[in-house]
């Protein structure tokens, strides 16, 4: 048994620079690779997360852009109803100023008419009532040869 203590005893020591070099091997993976590779995907992480960042920044810009733009064009197409509108309103009141003065062309051409018909139907009772007593003259030299018994 003691000579197995013994064998023990002499692998221990001669394991005792495996195990020094192993500690300083993992040490030094520690320091020289593992630390920068952690940092660059750190860093990496990082410049990922902020261009992610950065990008839905950009969206939100450009949504309240567009938002923007929809609200201009609806400011514009209000506008271009507001003055198709008007223009339609100064057509219709030019057509009722066109229509109102025709109308009153119209009454003053009737009016006129009126006069001279009121004129010339004067005239017509004159020139009736002037030949009335000749009209009444001749009916009673045609009436009376009748009724004194004469013949025709």
């Amino acid at each position: 048994m003691q000579e197995i203590l013994q064998q023990v005893e002499t692998l221990f020591l001669g394991a005792v620079p495996t195990v020094i070099l192993f500690i300083v091997l993992v040490l030094a993976y520690q320091f020289l690779i593992q630390g920068p590779l952690s940092a660059t995907l750190k860093q990496r992480r990082a410049r990922t997360e902020g261009a992610i960042e950065d990008a839905q920044k950009a969206i939100a810009q450009a949504e309240a852009r567009a938002a923007e733009y929809a609200s201009k064009l609806r400011q514009a197409r209000s506008e271009v109803y507001k003055i198709r509108e008007q223009r339609v309103k100064q057509w219709t009141a030019e057509r009722d100023a066109a229509l109102d003065a025709a109308r009153k062309v119209a009454a003053l051409k009737v009016s006129q008419a009126r006069v001279e018909l009121d004129a010339e139907a004067a005239l017509a009772k004159q020139a009736i009532h002037a030949s009335a007593g000749e009209l009444a003259n001749q009916v009673v030299l045609a009436v009376l040869p009748l009724a004194a018994g004469g013949s025709r």
